[in-house]
């Protein structure tokens, strides 16, 4: 028995040798593939920006270095808000970006990213690894010419910084914000000027007054910005951004071109960036917040008027958009019912727990 035990063992430990062996082999007889990839954001911002060099380093990890990914940050090869037209057009084979920087071509990008008074990061996953988002947004960005894969996941953000403080609805008239995507629109119809800007320019406009507000992230990548230094009051939460997903989007083309392990090496890297991103501000994100407490932000609820009449204007917009846009109405209808179904079992276990411990730390 014992000797048939250790045969039985060698012969599996021998296949797997060979099986290792193979490897080194198999790589030998692929093609090297060079890449490039346009980030939206400046290195400076690393956990953001640092999804796609993951990426970059992992998939060269399991190719053998045969299948190479540069990554150029925003504006160094495109502005950080024309990633999406880079990559249709061909100027790369893929970029790092959000799909709601485009809800001018279509408000349907916005369902990529995050819907105001939407999914949170863990509900966004669950509709697209098993909701069946990522085939609805697939479908669409395959029009296109692109195909997307989840590429990391901010968390629920701040509502940004103000120079002056909003204690009303009325407050709001007339500020001039940074504010991307429907989050944008909601601002404007409650009487805000909404801009659209990348990370990188945002602190020179606000310095120099072009806008009297920004919102960017939260605290970990809102610290390195510098944004507290001009515009002290911190808002929070961000309704429209309850569960940020930036994409790796790739120009289709050349996607076919792939052979099948290059594929499946992206497909494993972008899994794992989704995954680090949202870990890694989680981690970050509290240290900050005390250290922007104390060079001087004071931080403020949004009041209860604004919240209400931004929660009736979003779903105005979508009810006006889907009634125009067969793109939106498509994606809308299930995403809706997806996060009423959401929101009903998270109230039950996760905000109940939630409201609770977090109000009662010592």
């Amino acid at each position: 028995m014992q000797r048939r035990a250790f045969l039985k063992k060698a012969g599996i430990g021998l296949a797997a040798g060979a099986g290792l062996a193979a490897v080194p082999a198999l790589a030998e007889s692929l093609p090297e593939v060079k890449w490039r990839m346009a980030s939206s954001f400046p290195k400076s911002l690393d956990t953001i920006y640092g999804a796609a060099e993951q990426l970059s380093k992992r998939v060269a990890g399991l190719t053998q270095g045969k299948f190479q990914i540069r990554v150029f940050a925003g504006g160094e090869i495109v502005p950080g808000l024309q990633v999406l037209d880079a990559v249709q057009q061909g100027t790369v084979e893929c970029g790092h970006s959000a799909g709601y920087y485009y809800v001018g071509k279509n408000k349907a990008f916005a369902f990529d990213t995050a819907m105001p008074f939407g999914l949170t990061a863990r509900q966004q996953n669950a509709w697209f690894y098993y909701g069946g988002g990522l085939q609805l947004m697939r479908d669409f960005y395959k029009t296109w010419g692109i195909l997307n894969f989840p590429g990391g996941n901010t968390g629920t953000q701040m509502g940004g910084w103000f120079r002056k403080e909003i204690k009303t609805l009325a407050d709001l008239k007339g500020v001039k914000m940074r504010i991307p995507g429907i989050g944008g629109e909601i601002m404007a119809r409650l009487g805000a000027v909404p801009q659209s800007l990348p990370g990188g320019d945002i602190y020179p406009a606000l310095e120099k007054g072009t806008i009297d507000a920004a919102e960017w992230v939260g605290p970990a990548d809102d610290e390195k910005l510098g944004l507290y230094k001009i515009a002290r009051h911190y808002y929070y939460p961000g309704w429209w951004e309850g569960g940020v997903n930036l994409s790796f989007m790739i120009n289709l083309k050349e996607w076919e071109k792939l052979p099948q392990l290059y594929k499946d090496a992206f497909e494993v890297a972008a899994a794992e960036a989704n995954l680090h991103m949202l870990a890694e501000y989680d981690a970050k994100n509290p240290a900050a917040l005390g250290r922007l407490l104390k060079g001087g932000a004071t931080l403020h609820p949004y009041p209860k008027d604004l919240m209400e009449a931004a929660l009736v204007a979003a779903n105005e917009i979508y009810s006006e958009e889907a009634a125009k846009n067969p793109a939106f109405k498509t994606i809308h209808e299930p995403w809706k019912r997806f996060r009423n179904d959401e929101f009903q079992w998270f109230r039950i276990a996760e905000a109940t727990y939630a409201n609770f411990a977090f109000n009662n730390v010592k």
